[in-house]
């Protein structure tokens, strides 16, 4: 009997609610460190972190899913693959990689409209926690792709701006 493959999922949780991203998504899993702040910046951006020489934008998903954003201890980067690129997002706590049958991914219920239902890919709910899987991909709007590029492009011009006068 096949019910269809197993996935994994990285576990994370924001505001107490408990989310996921799938495990191909994520590359890594860093401490939080405070991002360099971006200019001109949307709300949600917190600005950019180096990562691996490049500036990944970083992403607090805590704002972006409006709940509360203290630091602590355990709040961690996730550095996704995301439209090609990378990106970084903000979490409370990463909890736990946990496999589930394709199967247990449910979609979301219809009353799950608008902005929420565009970032969700379905729900699990095992012992009593339900988890929502998110869609990397569908985490920013186009409008935002677009403010996010902008955002970046001006940082790298004026990085470099600042290069040369040093050199």
């Amino acid at each position: 009997m096949t019910g269809g493959d197993d996935i994994q999922l990285v576990t994370f949780r924001v505001g107490g609610q408990d989310f996921a991203f799938n495990i191909f998504q994520v590359e890594r899993i860093l401490r939080y460190e405070a991002p360099s702040p971006l200019p001109k910046a949307p709300d949600f951006l917190e600005g950019v972190l180096r990562y691996h020489g490049a500036a990944v934008p970083l992403i607090d998903l805590r704002k972006r899913l409006g709940a509360p954003a203290p630091l602590k201890d355990d709040t961690r980067t996730v550095i996704l693959e995301w439209d090609g690129a990378k990106i970084g997002t903000v979490v409370d706590t990463v909890t736990e990689v946990l496999q589930v049958a394709a199967t247990d991914v449910t979609a979301p219920p219809g009353i799950v409209k608008g902005l929420a239902a565009e970032y969700i890919t379905g729900l699990v709910v095992k012992e009593k926690r339900t988890i929502i899987v998110l869609n990397t991909n569908k985490l920013l709007m186009s409008k935002e792709k677009l403010q996010l590029d902008a955002a970046l492009t001006e940082h790298a011009t004026s990085e470099e701006k600042a290069h040369k006068v040093k050199t």
